[in-house]
C-alpha cells in the first residue's frame, strides 16, 4: 500500500518537472531565495495544486523524511495558501537540515511577494527571519575555532 502511494507521489513529481522544464518562462511565477548555514535555496511559487518538487524529485525522495514536508510547508499552512501553489526548489550546498531550513525561508519569501500583507504574519512567527549562525573560522596554532592542544604546567 505504502509502495503505491510512493509510486504515485514520484510520477506526480515527474509530471511537474516536466510541466516546469517545457513553459517556466511562459509561467508566472513569484522567487525567493533562502539559506542557512552554506545552504542556499531558489523556490519557485506557482499556482497549482500543492506538488513540490526539489532538485528534480518530489520532497519525500529527496529528503527521506515524513516530516520534511510539514516544515518546509509550515510557511503556506499557516498563510492559508497550503494548496494554492506547485513549488519548484533548487537547493544547493549545507546538510539536510539547513537544506530544509533555507527552502522554507524561500518560500516565505516567495508568498510575500505574491501578497504583501502576509508578510506581518510571517515576520510574527519568525519565518522571514535568516539564521546568521555560521561556522567559525579556525584560527592558527588551534586545533578548531576555539579548541586549544593540551597546556601542561612543566
Amino acid at each position: 500500500m505504502a509502495e503505491k502511494v510512493t509510486e504515485k507521489k514520484e510520477e506526480k513529481g515527474e509530471q511537474l518537472l516536466r510541466k516546469f522544464q517545457q513553459g517556466s518562462s511562459k509561467v508566472k511565477y513569484f522567487s525567493g531565495t533562502g539559506r542557512r548555514k552554506r545552504a542556499v535555496a531558489q523556490v519557485r511559487l506557482i499556482k497549482g495544486k500543492g506538488e513540490v518538487v526539489v532538485n528534480g524529485k518530489t520532497i519525500f525522495q529527496y529528503f527521506n523524511d515524513q516530516f520534511a514536508e510539514k516544515f518546509i510547508l509550515y510557511p503556506l499552512e499557516l498563510t492559508g495558501q497550503a494548496k494554492k501553489f506547485d513549488i519548484s526548489v533548487l537547493v544547493a550546498g549545507g546538510g539536510k537540515m539547513a537544506q530544509r531550513e533555507a527552502t522554507r525561508l524561500g518560500i516565505a519569501r516567495a508568498l510575500t511577494k505574491f501578497d504583501e500583507t502576509l508578510r506581518t504574519t510571517l515576520k510574527k512567527s519568525g519565518l522571514l527571519t535568516r539564521d546568521p549562525r555560521e561556522k567559525e573560522r579556525k584560527k592558527y596554532g588551534l586545533k578548531r575555532a576555539r579548541k586549544a592542544p593540551q597546556w601542561a604546567k612543566r
